[in-house]
This record gives C-alpha cells, structure tokens and sequence, in this order.
C-alpha cells in the first residue's frame, strides 16, 4: 500500500515512519524537511502543490499529522490555528478521494468527566480544541469512511522535539533547573512507538470513524514527570508541584481529560504498555 504522511518528521511522524516502512511504501512530506532526513516538501494551506505531489505520488492513504499544536500560541493566533487545522484538512479532502487518517487530541473535551470513550460528548474550551474538533466534524461530514484517532501527552525519545514533555522533563533536569508541574491535570501520558503501533494496525485493518488510543497509566502531569526522573535516574527534588491556575496560561486547560482505549482494544486485539514498560524501552536506547 502507498501511504503519504504529512508533518512526517515532528515525534510522532518519525515513529509512525519507522513503523509503516516494514509493511508499506511510505512517501514522507513536511513544510520543512530536517537536513537528516528524506521527504518531499509539502505545506497542505498549499494547494496547487498539495495537488501536484497527489496526481504525481497517487497515494492509497494520506495520514495528516500536520497540525498547529502548540495550546497557547492557538489562543493567541486563532485565524492561524483555524487555517493550518481546519482549511488544511479541508484542502487534503478537496485534493484526494482516498482514506484519510486524521490525528486528534483529547482537547476536543472540557475536561470535566475524563478519561472519555468515542461517543463521549465533545465540548473544547480552547482554539486548539475547538480546531481540532471542527476537523474531526469536516473530515467524518466528508466521508464516514475516514478515520481519527484521538491520542494525549504524546512523548517520545527524541527528546529535543518542542511538543515533548519527556524531553523538557529530562532536558531541565539533566541541566540542574527546577520545573514546576502541574498536579490536577490528568492525562495518559501515550508514547509515540505505541500510537504508531496503532496507526498501522488501523491501516492494516481499514478501522473507520473515531477511535481513541491511550497508553495503560492514568496521572497527573506531576505524578508522569517524578516517574520519568525515578526511571531515567534524574533528580526528583527539583520537581516542584503546583496548580494549573499559578502558571497563568494563556489557554485553559482540560483538567481531568485523557482517553479509553477500550475501543481499540477489543477492536484490534491489543493491551496499551505501562508508563514503566515504555520508559524502560527508552532508557535503553539513551
């Protein structure tokens, strides 16, 4: 099968390669390519390109893993938020008839009643979410026969990637800085050979609609960042724990959020690793 990954080389686009190249052609595209990797350069607001590399690659899938997410420069940048999450996916649909596989977040939920299930009512309470949820509605509107799958706190190896919590963990306190975490926002911390692990497998099966991934442990941010420092043999004492509310962010946040893998599990037969598992399989390689 030809598949055509966008944002291919953030965390998540580099595990996800890694994984579709056993089975598959993979043609790797990004806005911007790092000078260590190979792909094809693609921006989706683009769309005479974004039609010129489909008529010339004429892929099966498209995954879309290109997305503005970092929360706070959302809030501030809504019209750019909205044109990169929502025209982008827009224009794909317009550009090509195959499968899309659309990745999404848990901040499609107000973060009242979490970890949530696919049916769970959705009600962002910020730019990014409110996005990200309207790319969810455009996609399926489009073609039920697409898919998203909605992840959280992806983390990954590639610890000098800007969106990885893992990586600033380490970085800070690998350099002696203390970190204030916070404790009342709850998530399941997901590693991103895990969520590509799974992406391939809905490939592999054709799994439409809306699915839900989530790594096994449910905690706090605060709780997730003393077990990185406690695996990765870093200093807990420099960790300090605070409130959502003392960092002043300029976005609000879902406070007890994150996912039900259920879904998934019994869909495609498999069990979500353990925070320790994943952080173990890491260490490792360091």
């Amino acid at each position: 099968m030809k598949i055509l990954v966008t944002g291919a080389f953030g965390q998540l686009g580099t595990a996800l390669i890694k994984v579709l190249c056993k089975k598959h052609n993979v043609i790797s595209t990004g806005k911007d390519i790092p000078n260590s990797a190979q792909g094809l350069k693609l921006d989706i607001l683009n769309k005479l390109q974004l039609k010129e590399i489909l008529s010339a690659i004429q892929p099966d899938v498209i995954i879309n893993l290109a997305s503005l997410t970092n929360v706070d420069y959302c809030e501030q940048e809504p019209l750019l938020a909205r044109e990169i999450n929502i025209a982008g996916v827009q224009n794909i649909c317009d550009a090509f008839s195959g499968k899309i596989i659309q990745l999404s977040t848990d901040f499609v939920f107000d973060g009242k009643d979490g970890p949530y299930q696919e049916d769970d009512p959705i009600s962002p309470i910020s730019v990014y979410g409110k996005t990200k949820s309207d790319a969810e509605k455009l996609l399926l509107d489009k073609n039920p026969n697409h898919l998203v799958i909605r992840g959280n706190v992806l983390y990954s190896e590639n610890y000098n990637s800007k969106s990885n919590f893992l990586g600033w963990v380490v970085n800070s306190l690998k350099n002696g800085m203390k970190i204030k975490v916070v404790n009342d926002q709850f998530n399941n911390p997901t590693w991103t050979k895990s969520m590509a692990d799974v992406i391939g497998l809905c490939v592999s099966s054709d799994i439409v609609g809306i699915l839900h991934w989530a790594d096994a442990d449910y905690l706090s941010r605060y709780e997730f960042s003393k077990k990185i420092a406690s695996r990765l043999g870093l200093e807990i004492s420099l960790i300090k724990e605070v409130e959502t509310k003392d960092l002043q962010q300029i976005a609000r946040r879902p406070l007890k959020c994150g996912l039900l893998a259920d879904k998934a599990m019994k869909t495609l037969n498999i069990i979500p690793p353990t925070l320790e598992e994943c952080l173990d399989k890491i260490n490792i390689k360091k």
